[in-house]
């Protein structure tokens, strides 16, 4: 059965249909979800009742697993698989976090526009995350199109962008909110790393902004002159026109392309609502200092 797709959005983002995730991918359909990424790189698999070693392998069969998380207190992990992201308001006992927990106060970063894993040298390919548990109200994410964004500039602005160079940390995304407490270790995990503002998508061959919020300097700028102008890029690229808001069902399976998308996770009652999400990330192919610029 081929894969069918239905656009949710006028330039980004579909549903796809025609594929159980519950097993292996028949013979092509790797590269049909490979295309269609190109194409919207956002898709949504409704109905996708899998459980964490079916995920896995769904993300196997697209690409090389990330094998590190960016996550504070990384030995407390409660899902079987180290590779894979617990986005969730829950504890190692499957309890609420509480209101004051570290980890808890550490993933309002999530609330962020950002791009996954830009953070590390190699950042992250395509995003994989599936809804467990959803609270009643509130908890959606957002993603915005950094392709559309870029076609929309002023010329004048894309000459001044295209061969800069940004240094990417969480340590400066969680600033943004206050957060600053880390152990030497998690210091020398979220070292700052190099990543260009503009690269060229290979899929589609469109060029796209890589904006995140874990930005914390412009190469070549004084700090503030370079994050007001990241700023100010930020809120010209997440303008209504380019976002899409998913209101999440139970089993939904969403695939996001963070070379050319911005998501972030919007509030829900963490207190006293469950939200069980898991997020198997895949790992792109080089730095992106060692890719085709723009």
């Amino acid at each position: 059965m081929p894969l069918t797709l239905k656009p949710l959005h006028p330039l980004f983002v579909a549903e796809a249909s025609g594929v159980d995730l519950r097993k292996p991918l028949p013979p092509g359909m790797a590269d049909e979800i490979h295309q269609a990424m190109n194409q919207y790189a956002v898709l949504v698999f409704r109905d996708q009742d899998i459980d964490d070693d079916q995920q896995m392998d769904f993300g196997r069969q697209l690409g090389k697993l990330e094998p590190t998380r960016g996550v504070v207190d990384a030995h407390k992990h409660r899902l079987k698989h180290k590779e894979m992201n617990d986005i969730s308001n829950l504890d190692t006992d499957g309890k609420l976090l509480a209101a004051d927990d570290r980890r808890r106060m550490f993933n309002l970063g999530n609330r962020l526009w950002h791009s996954d894993s830009s953070f590390k040298s190699t950042p992250a390919l395509y995003s994989m995350l599936h809804a467990r548990v959803i609270p009643p109200q509130g908890g959606e994410t957002e993603f915005a199109d950094m392709r559309a964004a870029w076609d929309a500039l002023p010329d004048r602005t894309k000459a001044k962008l295209k061969d800069l160079t940004t240094w990417h940390s969480l340590i400066y995304s969680r600033a943004q909110l206050g957060f600053d407490e880390y152990t030497p270790e998690e210091k020398k995990a979220f070292a700052p790393v190099p990543q260009r503002l503009v690269r060229r998508h290979p899929g589609s061959g469109r060029v796209s902004i890589y904006l995140s919020s874990h930005i914390g300097r412009v190469d070549g700028m004084p700090v503030p002159e370079g994050m007001a102008m990241i700023r100010d890029l930020t809120e010209f690229a997440t303008q209504r026109d380019f976002v899409y808001s998913h209101a999440w069902r139970k089993h939904d399976l969403v695939v996001w392309d963070n070379r050319c998308t911005l998501h972030r996770a919007r509030p829900f009652e963490d207190n006293t609502h469950p939200r069980d999400m898991r997020r198997v990330t895949l790992e792109d192919v080089a730095p992106t200092l060692e890719q085709a610029a723009a």
